[in-house]
């Protein structure tokens, strides 16, 4: 019996043991469990009345049903144009981010590109070491872009691990394909744009979400390069918590904490929401990316 004929036994046998099967599952449903229960939990606090808090009343379902965290949430001052540089921050970053990484990684996806070993040596080493805070914000003042929303979009457009992604994606791409475009007269950016891209949605759409969700959590380099009129929302809700969390050093306790308490899960429903809902659009590219752009490396 051949290699493959026994490992096709041995994965014919896995799919019809039943207690395999059995345990497979409720391994599934208890980290299913564990994911879903606190966030219903945050939902139903961000819903509920300060006297249920108070009174450990809530669960997995508002009580005393009302909006009043989220109503001093959007009540907060420019909340909604802080809304919309997160938007602008978060498409704007993560259109240049795939630009500019998909320029970087096909070039080093051929093996044969001279220096092509050495730029993936710099490009593994600064995975793991970098110049710091402070060198990191003396280059980006001296190019004179602290102050301007450049500051968040273009220091940190390219991504290391992301890149790999890419350039493992590429190499994984059948090279057949591309020799006959050339055959063809096709030069390598034309093969890039018209036949590498287009059989690369998936690897795309991988990386694409991971700046996206990159851009949308970023606050700390907000804090340190942008304006306050600049800010995105994801600083302002910092803002929010840390405000109320003094209020409620300063007044005691009782409604006012309970308030807080709920105000604290409402930012967290309004931070999660846009990424939670824009993922079962691209979790089928996103699985299929991760495991083709592991392939080689």
């Amino acid at each position: 019996m051949s290699t493959l004929e026994k490992a096709n036994n041995k994965r014919r046998i896995k799919e019809h043991n039943p207690i395999l099967n059995f345990f497979t599952a409720l391994v599934m449903i208890i980290v299913v469990v564990c994911c879903t229960v606190p966030f219903l939990y945050i939902i139903a606090m961000s819903f509920s009345s300060s006297v249920a808090i108070t009174n450990n009343r809530v669960f997995l379902w508002p009580v005393d049903f009302n909006i009043e965290a989220y109503r001093s949430v959007y009540e907060y001052p420019n909340f909604f144009r802080a809304y919309g540089y997160t938007l602008l921050y978060t498409f704007g970053g993560t259109l240049i981010s795939l630009i500019m990484m998909v320029l970087f990684a096909y070039p080093l996806s051929k093996e044969w590109l001279k220096g092509q070993k050495f730029a993936m040596r710099i490009v593994v080493f600064s995975m793991f070491f970098s110049g710091g805070m402070i060198p990191n914000f003396l280059l980006i003042n001296s190019l004179h872009l602290v102050g301007t929303i450049w500051a968040i979009l273009i220091p940190f457009a390219i991504n290391q691990f992301n890149l790999i992604i890419l350039i493992n994606f590429f190499k994984s791409l059948p090279v057949e394909i591309e020799e006959a475009a050339v055959i063809d007269g096709l030069s390598y950016f034309g093969i890039l744009v018209r036949i590498v891209l287009p059989m690369s949605g998936a690897a795309i759409a991988t990386v694409g979400l991971y700046t996206a969700v990159f851009f949308w959590n970023n606050w700390f380099n907000a804090l340190i390069y942008l304006k306050s009129s600049q800010y995105p929302v994801m600083m302002l809700l910092r803002n929010i918590v840390n405000g109320r969390t003094m209020v409620v050093d300063n007044g005691g306790i009782g409604e006012k904490s309970s308030l807080a308490i709920a105000i604290k899960s409402a930012v967290i429903i309004i931070s999660s929401l846009p990424i939670i809902m824009l993922y079962p659009f691209l979790q089928k590219y996103f699985v299929k990316g991760m495991t083709v752009g592991a392939v080689k490396g």
